[in-house]
């Protein structure tokens, strides 16, 4: 199969060609250089998002020797490519979680959000930093009449937790809505500004980071032990995988567990002006809206379009959608960037946060934050954090990684693995064909070399890169994501660079490279 570059060209020819987060262009980050020996530490931490970062400044004030690696930069995962929201209001999500965990379960997911706005607040206020923080009423919003009845749910879920909410019918944008609920004293930040902050404290407090560093397995002996691709170690107490995916599974099947999306985002500059709020719609396909501050210009960041990782339609025409609905409800001047992320959702859309099985207290995990990671993942900080230091944490048991609820778990993964396997057949089964002749600049193909299925993308210059399509965690096919320039796996959503090195998991191992 061809991906031709002219299918993807836009209406607009203003859209930056690559994708770059506003958040890492608009802050200088520091750089650190990767491990080249075996040390050791109280606590190693593989991940270097806002997970990762926050655990290792609140440890690193309890005068613990922390450890951090990445396997590339740091903040440069999801948690650089976010849209920033600290908000208690992820969805319609409260009515469902009082239907399968009670009341009480419900309000303490609540709290434990708005325990992770505070935090940010008091560690911002703590270290003095300017970082665009700003308190925003939150709105979620439909405009189609089988989901006005669902907002009246959550408005009613949202009574009985005693969450301060308003229910209206209009929002202050250009929108067209037939029902809206408001989510009272919210916030948004400059997520990057803040945890740059973060870093240059926990590095004062004696905190060693590691750029460019690969977590592939972790042994025990008298103490627990990361191993990275090069073969050093980092002993330590304790381990915490803050790596989106966890870099360790052992018998746990993480991947079985949760199942990857992708969303995007488009941040546009236009003659109207904010009125304020942050929104997001129920219905699919997801519409996510804010601003934030562009050179003292205001810059809308449109988001949404989430799709299951390596499936649907080409890539770049939910940068498309996403261009169609700012020019119909904008008067836009200008395109700025484009980017998209990807994140996991659990089971039972709770993450899972704290030790990585019930045998294993001193090795943690955090992942699966379905696109809330400002305060998912700054809850889990804390959590983690806590555990380690031997203090009592009221929101443990509600994401402990071992639960398993029946309902609505079971069916949840009877779906996700029946997916898996439908996409592991389907590529293997799927039609190739030799189109190396009409391959353009910028363009990838899927055929077969030598009788194997492979991937191929010609560069600027007219350099090939092929690599087997095999993913290399449990043999799915991966497919061309153009609007990103990566291959990526439909089963379990792991993503590899043009030259088939890994970008994220839960696959390890490079895919092989090919020559003709």
């Amino acid at each position: 199969m061809l991906f031709r570059r002219e299918d993807f060209i836009l209406a607009n020819k203003n859209l930056p060609q690559f994708p770059e987060p506003y958040w890492r262009e608009s802050v200088n980050l520091p750089s650190f250089p990767s491990l080249k020996e075996t040390i050791k530490a109280d606590v190693a931490i593989v991940g270097g998002g806002i997970t990762g970062i926050t655990t290792a400044y609140l440890l690193s004030k309890q005068n613990l020797q922390v450890a951090l690696i990445d396997a590339g930069v740091l903040l440069n995962g999801t948690t650089g490519h976010t849209t920033a929201k600290i908000t208690a209001q992820h969805g319609l999500i409260y009515d469902e979680l009082i239907q399968h965990f009670g009341l009480d379960q419900a309000k303490l997911y609540y709290e434990a959000a708005m325990d992770a706005k505070e935090s940010i607040f008091k560690i911002m206020k703590a270290l003095n930093i300017d970082c665009d923080y700003k308190e925003e009423d939150a709105y979620i919003y439909t405009n189609s009449n089988s989901y006005v009845s669902q907002i009246e749910k959550e408005k009613k879920s949202y009574d009985s937790i005693n969450i301060t909410s308003e229910l209206k019918e209009d929002i202050p944008l250009d929108i067209p809505v037939k029902s809206v609920l408001v989510m009272k004293n919210q916030a948004q930040f400059h997520p990057l500004k803040y945890l740059k902050a973060l870093i240059d404290a926990s590095v004062e407090n004696g905190v060693t980071f590691y750029e460019n560093t690969t977590a592939v397995d972790l042994e025990y002996n008298k103490e627990p032990a990361v191993i990275t691709r090069e073969g050093h170690r980092i002993t330590s107490k304790y381990i915490v995988s803050a790596s989106h995916f966890p870099f360790y599974d052992k018998s746990s099947f993480y991947f079985s567990r949760m199942y990857p999306e992708r969303s995007y985002v488009i941040a546009v500059k236009a003659k109207e002006s904010f009125p304020g709020g942050m929104y997001i719609n129920t219905e699919s396909p997801t519409r996510s809206i804010r601003t934030t501050t562009y050179n003292g210009e205001e810059l809308w960041l449109i988001g949404g379009e989430n799709h299951k990782t390596g499936q649907g339609k080409s890539t770049m025409t939910h940068y498309e959608e996403l261009q169609k609905f700012a020019e119909k409800h904008l008067t836009v001047t200008d395109y700025v960037y484009r980017w998209s992320a990807q994140d996991l959702t659990t089971l039972d859309k709770l993450p899972y946060i704290g030790p990585i099985t019930k045998s294993e207290e001193s090795v943690f995990v955090a992942t699966g934050f379905r696109k809330w990671g400002m305060t998912n993942g700054t809850q889990a900080a804390q959590i983690i954090a806590d555990k380690i230091i031997g203090k009592e944490n009221p929101y443990t048991s509600l994401f402990t990684p071992s639960r398993f609820q029946s309902d609505p778990s079971l069916k949840k993964f009877m779906q996700i693995n029946a997916d898996v396997a439908k996409h592991l057949i389907k590529g293997k089964l799927e039609y190739t064909e030799n189109n190396l002749d009409k391959l353009a600049p910028d363009d990838a193909v899927i055929t077969r070399i030598h009788g194997k299925r492979t991937g191929v993308y010609k560069d600027e210059n007219e350099k090939l890169h092929m690599v087997d399509t095999t993913c290399t965690h449990m043999g799915c096919e991966v497919e061309w994501n153009g609007g990103d320039r990566s291959w990526d796996c439909p089963c379990h959503g792991s993503r590899f660079k043009i030259n088939g090195e890994v970008i994220e998991g839960p696959a390890k191992r490079p895919l092989e490279k090919r020559e003709i």
